[in-house]
């Protein structure tokens, strides 16, 4: 079985309603076709990366202030671990340096 085709439906809308629904379908293409525009041109996507960007860091910031600072103050276990990373991390760029020669003076 065949659905209807072309020549079996009619068309009951008047020319004006045809018009209309035209008119109407132009605006529509008129305005995806603008807010698309808007969404790919390079400004746009500019300020859409900064502002994810500002968002990410500023998230991963709350993150890691989390981590040694809550609502009871600093936590100084955190703060001492933190400290002993960075004086250890000093430590291994300075030996590294000293192996490799860096450390010459002329």
């Amino acid at each position: 079985m065949k659905g209807p085709t072309v020549a079996d439906t009619t068309d009951t809308r008047t020319a004006a309603q045809i018009r209309a629904d035209l008119a109407a379908a132009r605006a529509r293409v008129s305005a995806n076709l603008a807010n698309l525009v808007t969404e790919v041109h390079p400004t746009a996507i500019k300020d859409r990366t900064i502002d994810d960007a500002k968002t990410f860091a500023h998230t991963e910031f709350d993150a890691a202030k989390s981590q040694v600072k809550d609502e009871r103050g600093w936590r100084i276990d955190r703060l001492l671990m933190l400290s002993a990373a960075v004086v250890g991390t000093v430590a291994v760029l300075v030996g590294i340096r000293a192996i490799v020669g860096g450390g010459r003076r002329s």
